[in-house]
């Protein structure tokens, strides 16, 4: 068992709830959590913070916890069009900050893996990918962080792929038929259908349809746990260190 530290929570949802109720198992202590109430609190006294709170207050606490030299895991999504503004926060303040779309760690094999499989489809011309990704109807953002990740994996590692494209459901069809006639001639976006159906923690399954076959990937999530785990997990290894991590970094020495 790591050394037990102090943590501030940032953010008091059900994720927020369920990173309590790992840290404490593991040993840890929740010195401070920060909800709408007390908005703006410094981690003062606090070895690590962990953010999960919401898109348009994520940068703040960011800062707030770099300025305070306290390390910060963020899993809050919705934000990455700041990540450059993130980057020049943790290298004026000299600080340690990890972020991830989702900390579950049977979800980051599954980004490793998704990008194994793209990359051998970049010569595979004829078979052409969709995301489908399914949510409870509290989540706040579409596409979701973990869906824009495997598209964006996707993109990197197949040349024909650029950027991905939110559809409604029921024209996933129309889009298959569009890529498969642009394949290998074009890019084109990678297609992306999110679902917000009752209380479903999490599925997101990557397809590759060819004129033969298809192969489908699926990651489900069964709680909260996973992503809750990996989140503390990470706060344990941040500590002491400094600049910018994801989760590929904790997973290449945890």
């Amino acid at each position: 068992m790591p050394n037990t530290m102090r943590i501030a929570l940032y953010g008091s949802g059900r994720m927020g709830k369920a990173i309590e109720t790992i840290a404490e198992q593991r040993g840890h202590t929740i010195g401070l959590k920060v909800d709408s109430r007390n908005a703006g609190t410094a981690p003062l006294g606090c070895d690590v913070a962990i953010e999960f709170s919401r898109p348009e207050h994520a940068l703040d606490n960011m800062r707030l916890c770099l300025a305070n030299r306290v390390p910060v895991v963020v899993g809050t999504t919705g934000w990455y069009d700041k990540l450059g503004e993130v980057k020049a926060m943790v290298s004026q303040y000299q600080g340690a900050l990890l972020w991830a779309s989702n900390f579950s760690i049977g979800v980051n094999l599954f980004f490793r893996v998704n990008r194994m499989l793209a990359g051998l489809m970049e010569k595979q011309a004829d078979y052409h990918v969709r995301i489908d990704e399914t949510h409870h109807i509290h989540k706040l953002d579409a596409p979701s962080g973990t869906a824009i990740t495997l598209a964006r994996d996707i993109d990197l590692k197949a040349g024909r792929y650029a950027g991905y494209e939110l559809k409604g459901q029921g024209q996933e069809q129309e889009q298959e038929q569009e890529q498969g006639q642009v394949a290998g001639s074009a890019s084109v976006p990678v297609v992306i259908h999110s679902e917000r159906i009752g209380e479903v923690t999490g599925t997101h399954t990557v397809i590759w349809t060819g004129p033969n076959d298809r192969l489908v990937m699926t990651h489900e999530a069964f709680d909260r746990g996973g992503f809750a785990m990996g989140a503390v997990v990470a706060a344990e290894w941040i500590k002491g260190r400094s600049g910018l991590f994801t989760m590929d970094d904790v997973l290449d020495e945890v």
